[in-house]
């Protein structure tokens, strides 16, 4: 079973993407900010993270940051969630090395899970 470390703090978002994902067939794992995110990786390597970046104690950006320079964790693949859509954001998540950068205002919940499932199949 692929394991997914949910890193967000809309309690809404959060209970919608557990639901989701677990009916598919995943294991999540939820960090409500940036620094519960960093302690839930020191202890195990999910398959994939799906990140938000504005976040409590810890942007999104330090978590990808701390994960990139970990030798442990920089293979993990990360998948933002977030509402910032501006260019830069987007582009310093790719220089970042995200697979994908989704804006929560243009993806559904079942088009995230979609993308999900196609990239942890592969």
């Amino acid at each position: 079973m692929s394991k997914i470390l949910l890193v967000e703090d809309d309690p809404f978002l959060v209970t919608l993407l557990k639901a989701k994902l677990s009916r598919e067939g995943f294991e999540i794992l939820h960090a409500k900010d940036g620094q519960e995110a960093i302690d839930i990786l020191r202890k195990g390597k999910p398959d994939l993270i799906l990140l938000d970046i504005i976040l409590p104690q810890k942007s999104g950006f330090e978590v990808l940051e701390e994960v990139r320079s970990d030798p442990q964790l920089r293979n993990v693949p990360v998948m933002i969630i977030s509402n910032l859509g501006q260019t830069g954001d987007i582009e310093k998540g790719r220089e970042l090395g995200v697979l994908e950068y989704f804006v929560k205002a243009k993806i559904s919940v079942d088009e995230l899970s979609d993308k999900v499932k196609e990239f942890l199949k592969k």
